[in-house]
């Protein structure tokens, strides 16, 4: 009877936790590796299940319980691997399965031990594992859980190589008929219910982190451009401030706004004044880095920090902008007209502040609407207005249909 119960103690385990993982991709709207997860904890207690019921001296257990237990490390590596955005290897893995199936089907034919079986299949998963483990530190990402996950797939790793020979050293001979029996199979039931219940406490805690980041991020975001609001923008600009000051490294600031834009919503509605938004700023994260910093902080108003870039280059990336809104088609207004944008930079200095910064850059852009718009102006350090050296921003205004003002 203590023997049913602890047979029976892992496949639930890995019901519970499947059910847990479908929960957090229903409930929580994460992405297919969730679901990947919950079918890996299916695959594995169906393998628990299949170790436990089926007979144990028949030639198919161990080839049965392979297939659940190899589409369960499938399953679990692409998870894992899907997590932080990277492809599990599934070539190689296919590989070990196919060979490990037919050394184990020649193992099955040539004796009736279950010692060169527990080898070859432990051995099998034990480099699936180490492929995944490959994949994982190649990964850019080390936030904690990153490195939590990190850890219990060497320590899953090195559980599949190290497992049988300890147990098969205990007891070096199990015949096939006496494996549940077996010191081996005690073994085997205590630590894989102790490693999936720390590999799957790691991946829930990993997943509900990503969740509550999301959410996080999410609420951080405008709905409209999915670019940062005001406040998260100002937030992580403060902090790369910092880091810049540390580094001693460029920074530029770019303000801009689309031109005339009341005009848009009175002429033709709020609903293609929030086309021309969205569009501006997709435009503006097209053209940014992962390094750069964006946000909408008011109606039309958007702003960029450009990371390690001096106030020429800064400008040039403004006017890379201006010029593909300046000829970028608005579906939701005319097909004929085309909306135009204006443009303030400024370089950071003397570890100033952001606010003062922003007004150094907010300067600019009033400048440049006052001098007919469409246009970048940028604003020394020392408060003039100037053109970096080296660039000229054109005005192109014969070749743009400007939206006229009435």
């Amino acid at each position: 009877m203590t023997t049913q119960i602890i047979g029976l103690t892992t496949p639930l385990m890995g019901l519970v936790f499947a059910a847990i993982f479908l929960l957090l991709w229903k409930q929580g709207g994460m992405g297919r590796h969730v679901l990947s997860l919950a079918a890996a904890y299916v695959m594995m207690a169906l393998g628990f299940a299949a170790t436990h019921f089926l007979d144990e001296a028949a030639p198919y257990l161990f080839h049965t319980t392979q297939v659940f237990y190899t589409a369960g490390t499938i399953f679990l590596i692409a998870g894992a691997t899907g997590r932080i955005g990277r492809k599990p290897p599934l070539a190689h893995i296919g590989l070990v399965y196919a060979i490990t199936a037919v050394t184990l089907a020649v193992a099955v034919f040539a004796s009736e031990e279950a010692g060169p079986r527990l080898y070859i299949v432990n051995t099998g998963y034990g480099i699936m594992f180490l492929l995944g483990t490959m994949v994982l530190i190649n990964s850019r990402r080390r936030e904690l859980f990153d490195r939590l996950v990190i850890l219990v797939f060497v320590l899953s790793t090195v559980n599949f190589f190290v497992r049988p020979v300890l147990a098969l050293t205990l007891e070096s001979s199990i015949p096939i008929a006496e494996y549940r029996s077996s010191v081996y199979y005690s073994v085997l039931n205590v630590a894989m219910a102790v490693m999936s219940l720390i590999v799957a406490i790691t991946l829930i805690g990993a997943c509900t982190a990503d969740l509550i980041r999301a959410m996080r991020d999410r609420s951080e975001r405008d709905d409209l451009t999915g670019l940062r609001n005001r406040r998260a923008f100002e937030h992580e600009v403060e902090q790369m401030l910092e880091r810049a000051k540390n580094s001693d490294v460029d920074v530029g600031l770019v303000v801009a706004d689309i031109d005339h834009f009341k005009q848009v919503n009175d002429l033709w509605g709020h609903q293609a004044g929030d086309a021309a938004i969205a569009s501006f700023g997709r435009l503006i994260e097209r053209n940014v880095r992962g390094c750069d910093i964006t946000g909408r902080i008011g109606g039309e108003e958007f702003c960029i920090v450009v990371w390690d870039c001096d106030l020429a280059e800064t400008a040039r990336l403004a006017e890379r902008i201006r010029i593909a809104f300046a000829t970028q088609p608005q579906p939701c207004i005319n097909e004929d007209i085309r909306l135009t944008s204006s443009f303030g930079v400024a370089g950071w200095y003397d570890a100033e502040s952001y606010l003062k910064l922003f007004a150094r850059a907010d300067r600019a852009l009033y400048c440049a609407k006052e001098e007919g718009r469409n246009r970048i102006v940028c604003e020394r350090a020392k408060g003039q207005s100037d053109r970096p050296h080296g660039f000229e921003s054109p005005r192109n205004e014969a070749q743009v249909a400007r939206l006229k003002v009435g």
